[in-house]
């Protein structure tokens, strides 16, 4: 009976597994998801072996009503010395589905962690690239290789179009218009957007193609992948960070920048030149302007500038 009560993770994992594999057959859930639930929950299993159980009266053993929302909120104080506040969130939301999973099963009357809350999550600076540093990247591809051509498209078209990678990678030949100026994306939420791309990013993409075509025409390439590896498969998001980063250390580049961040870049450049917030959202794809917002105090140079100069009364 002693073993059981320092030992409250026999009794939960039992549930946590049942857990999962209700979120696995009822709810659909991917295998890496339920993964991570799966660790999360027993972090929290063992927290209660090592701290929680010793809060029980002598001699009786742990019950899984015994989890109460004070004990929930030492967890998350615990947490507090080792994670940022966007990993004890996702911890948190893990228990709540938990125990919601457990009222439903009438095993609890009610779920601890509904009253708990969730840990303020702070909006960092977005990192991003001066504009001369953006140049001296773009212009860091040097050589006649194929994959020169390739990269040169890469970079020039994640900062000419804002696109976020995935977005990037996943077009097609035919979802770039030569013509016109545009390329077709397929976003968040399998949304499609039409986004404009300049005429540097365009050229260095015609160039690729050439090269890598061998004597097709982009029509004929219309079904293909517009970014391929060295086998000639679809290039993956993982690809284009690593040769972001290869190109940042060959270039001594002061600031890290991934290829979110030349998104960033990409925004805050636009905003710097006094485009309107709902253009760029558009531009970005983002479905709600507070997401976009985020983007303006990495401004707020300009703005300062601008006020100093206008204001009647400054």
């Amino acid at each position: 009976m002693q073993n059981v009560r320092r030992n409250p993770s026999a009794i939960m994992k039992r549930w946590v597994e049942a857990f999962i594999q209700s979120l696995l057959a009822e709810r659909g859930f991917s295998s890496h998801t339920c993964r991570a639930y799966r660790t999360d929950l027993t972090q929290f299993c063992t927290y209660l072996d090592n701290a929680a159980a010793d809060q029980l009266p002598p001699g009786r053993s742990f019950d899984i009503h015994d989890v109460d929302d004070l004990m929930i909120r030492s967890y998350l104080a615990f947490l507090h010395e080792k994670y940022e506040k966007t990993s004890i969130a996702r911890k948190l939301s893990a228990l709540r589905s938990f125990f919601r999973f457990l009222v439903k099963k009438s095993i609890l009357r009610r779920n601890p962690a509904e009253t708990v809350l969730t840990p303020k999550r702070g909006r960092p600076v977005p990192n991003y690239l001066p504009v001369d540093e953006t140049f001296r990247l773009l212009d860091g591809v040097k050589g006649d290789s194929l994959l020169a051509f390739r990269n040169r498209a890469i970079l020039e078209t994640l900062y000419s179009t804002g696109l976020r990678v995935g977005e990037l990678v996943g077009m097609n030949v035919g979802d770039v218009d030569f013509d016109k100026g545009f390329v077709r994306v397929l976003g968040k939420g399998n949304k499609e957007r039409l986004a404009p791309i300049g005429k540097k990013a365009l050229s260095c993409i015609v160039d690729y193609l050439d090269k890598r075509g061998k004597g097709k025409s982009v029509r004929e390439m219309n079904s293909e992948p517009l970014l391929v590896n060295r086998f000639g498969t679809r290039l993956t998001a993982r690809s284009v960070g690593r040769l972001l980063e290869t190109v940042i250390r060959e270039l001594g580049l002061i600031r890290p920048i991934t290829p979110h961040g030349l998104r960033h870049t990409f925004a805050t450049h636009m905003l710097d030149a006094g485009t309107d917030l709902r253009t760029v959202q558009e531009l970005l794809g983002h479905a709600s302007l507070t997401t976009t917002q985020r983007y303006t105090h990495v401004s707020i140079d300009r703005l300062m500038q601008v006020y100093d100069k206008a204001h009647p009364r400054r």
